[in-house]
């Protein structure tokens, strides 16, 4: 008979941390919950950061026997991302850094995976969206570290093209009333959180997908109005702009080539983990060409499209039976392979 897996949660407190490009995180936390249980020889664990405004509660569905990731074989370990609310945030401190980098994120989980849990390599690093970004530099950051790292909807260089949407979401911010500069504000901006939800919602989910009127059929909203206000105005609502500035300038700053001189070809050269890229067909952020070009200079890789019309949605398919079963065989396959 299996027994039900571990979940346990926890603070790592990391000091005063020096950022990549300038300032410190006073009194540095990082929040945490893991799955599972550590293998006597410590080679079973998965490290799975989080996406944009996620927290490690909005994205355990992914695990489970049946899941994408089992706990009954792997030990998981969700590191929150800084300013997602629950790590250290820049709606909680004045003096946060002004950027904290992908860099900064993978470095303080490092700190966690070898400091609290005595880790010395990674099964693999599985990341979504801004967690698959992660999930790179882990590779790149750690190359004798990491054994595998699987993108989903992810890149290693925030693309020009994704910086322009980002852009657009920053200056909705900065033009609230409530703004008062260096991504802060003297009250929460609801009109603008409510703008930046409805351009978030026409990038998140493809133009296929609205034409097939999915949010209806599939997702149970009874039109168009409902479904931007329950699925996207009210979850951003939830968020402080604080934080969702300071994260989408993380997703921005995006890139594994920084301690590379800038070269991607050379960073994607040093990476030695056997790397599973999956994007969406129909992702409007993350395109599979822009995974093809990456293909091409790392040293053990593969690259499978999710055939989905649920854009970046395909890559986290909660709701999507056919976009989760498919993830989930591949991963389960490229993992066991």
């Amino acid at each position: 008979m299996s027994t039900v897996p571990t979940v346990r949660t926890g603070i790592f407190k990391l000091g005063d941390l020096e950022t990549e490009r300038g300032g410190v995180i006073r009194d540095a936390q990082l929040s945490w919950q893991t799955h599972g249980t550590l293998s006597p020889t410590r080679d079973n664990v998965i490290v799975y950061p989080c996406s944009y405004g996620a927290t490690h509660e909005t994205q355990e569905w992914l695990i489970g026997p049946d899941g994408v990731l089992d706990p009954e074989r792997w030990f998981i370990v969700i590191p929150d991302m800084f300013s997602n609310g629950l790590s250290s945030s820049a709606s909680t401190d004045p003096d946060f850094p002004s950027l904290v980098t992908m860099a900064d994120n993978v470095h303080a989980q490092y700190r966690l995976l070898t400091e609290e849990f005595g880790i010395d390599r990674l099964a693999a690093a599985y990341g979504f969206s801004m967690g698959a970004g992660q999930a790179y530099h882990w590779a790149a950051l750690y190359p004798g570290f990491v054994e595998r790292a699987i993108v989903v909807c992810g890149s290693a260089r925030t693309s020009l093209h994704n910086r322009v949407f980002l852009s657009g979401l920053l200056r909705i911010l900065e033009a609230a009333p409530e703004y008062c500069g260096n991504g802060r504000f003297t009250a929460e901006p609801i009109a603008a959180k409510r703008a930046f939800a409805h351009v978030y919602a026409g990038w998140g989910l493809s133009q296929d997908f609205y034409r097939a009127r999915l949010f209806e059929s599939v997702l149970g909203a009874p039109d168009l109005d409902s479904f931007l206000q329950t699925d996207w105005v009210d979850r951003f609502a939830e968020s402080a702009a604080a934080d969702l500035y300071a994260q989408a300038l993380t997703w921005l700053e995006a890139d594994i080539s920084t301690p590379f001189d800038d070269d991607l070809v050379a960073a994607l050269g040093a990476i030695t983990a056997r790397v599973l890229l999956m994007p969406s067909a129909t992702d409007l952020y993350f395109r599979t060409a822009d995974n093809e070009l990456e293909l091409a200079s790392l040293r053990a890789a593969e690259l499978v499209e999710i055939p989905s019309i649920w854009g970046h949605r395909a890559g986290s398919p909660r709701d999507i039976p056919a976009d989760l079963d498919f993830l989930r065989r591949h991963v389960r396959d490229w993992l066991d392979a």
